[in-house]
């Protein structure tokens, strides 16, 4: 099994004409790691670049100009049919699946996410050489190469930095690796009429108040103080994005709220949150996928961290992280406060609008 970080022995073997990129899961990742197919593609132009990822991920990239394929792997789905005993249906959904994936004949599979299951869906490409990024749970077994990203000579606090260091080991160059979410038409329509319905054309403010786990949360009582303050100091009215399982999260924090306040928690796609996010004046929010596209589109971002902290540094001059160090700080998902999560409890909404307004101050603030 390879572990090369020599360019003159490269991983890839050259010249691929079909390449298959895995990212399965976690929103997040997939929009850091969206440069690269543009780090692919400029590197070997007349490669087909394929992307494999999970229904609930995979509209994140869909649309990617210089994406040749994407495979919407559904695995909710397939569990679903699984547990109601639909075995036909399921086999002859794998089958498909499989089939797709075989008539690309991948030459090469880049597994970023080092799951089992990337690791089987990696095989099952067909491709002939296998490389993962850092395998987490076993996925080395089903590769060629690997590719550690603890080896990562650069800061590994900065943002991409793990799929920045990746694209290096695979001789690609990193430079102008920019993070992208490509939308339709129809997602900034979508958004275009919400604005024009609320009478947001002045300007708005987007919350990310919601992710998948309570110690990366806000305070529930302090959104609600802070969109007041951003009415009151700023003329700025909120629009909260969200999930549907965020709706008695949504309700509680709008019923503290005096300001006006636009929820379109559980009612937009991936992409039209992001519409909505790619034209707001301002972002502010917890860390989730959400709030990395605020920085993905380089618009005003104050990110909230805690338990977890993806990066601190940015390349931007528009966007400002906040946590408080403490020793326990990240936890990575094993808080030691007995629920407190007091990291983020220390994060005041006096210097939430400290950030804001410094954000703001800058030469393209309020764009």
């Amino acid at each position: 099994m390879a572990k090369s970080s020599n360019p003159e022995s490269p991983l890839i073997p050259e010249p691929p004409k079909s390449i298959l990129l895995t990212r399965l899961t976690a929103r997040g990742d997939v929009v850091f790691s969206s440069p690269m197919v543009r780090a692919l593609h400029r590197k070997y132009p007349n490669a087909r670049i394929s992307w494999l990822g999970e229904s609930h991920t995979v509209g994140l990239i869909e649309h990617h100009p210089e994406l040749h394929r994407v495979f919407n792997w559904d695995r909710g789905r397939w569990k679903v049919l699984l547990g109601d005993g639909k075995l036909p249906t399921l086999l002859r959904e794998i089958s498909q699946l499989v089939r797709g994936l075989r008539e690309e004949k991948f030459d090469v599979v880049i597994d970023m996410q080092g799951l089992v299951r990337s690791g089987i869906m990696a095989v099952l490409s067909g491709a002939r050489t296998r490389i993962v990024m850092r395998p987490k749970e076993g996925s080395h077994f089903f590769a060629h190469s690997v590719v550690d990203r603890h080896r990562n000579q650069g800061d590994p606090q900065e943002i991409c930095s793990h799929y920045r260091f990746l694209a290096g080991e695979l001789g690609l160059s990193t430079e102008d690796f920019r993070m992208e979410v490509p939308l339709t038409r129809e997602d900034r329509s979508f958004a275009e009429g919400l604005i024009h319905e609320h009478g947001l054309e002045s300007g708005y403010a987007v919350a990310i108040p919601h992710t998948t786990r309570p110690q990366k949360h806000w305070i529930e009582d302090r959104w609600a103080t802070l969109m007041d303050r951003l009415h009151e100091d700023l003329g700025l009215s909120t629009v909260i994005l969200g999930g549907s399982t965020d709706l008695e999260a949504d309700e509680r924090i709008r019923g503290q709220a005096s300001a006006k306040v636009v929820s379109v928690v559980g009612k937009t796609t991936l992409r039209q949150a992001s519409a909505l996010i790619e034209k707001a004046s301002l972002v502010i929010g917890v860390d989730t996928g959400l709030t990395h596209i605020g920085i993905a589109f380089d618009r005003p971002t104050v990110g909230l961290y805690g338990s977890n902290v993806p990066y601190t540094e940015t390349f931007t001059d528009r966007a400002r992280i906040l946590i408080h160090w403490l020793d326990c700080v990240p936890c990575k998902g094993n808080p030691t406060c007995d629920g407190d999560f007091t990291c983020l409890r220390l994060i005041t909404v006096d210097e939430v609008m400290e950030a804001t307004r410094d954000l703001l101050a800058e030469p393209a603030g309020l764009t």
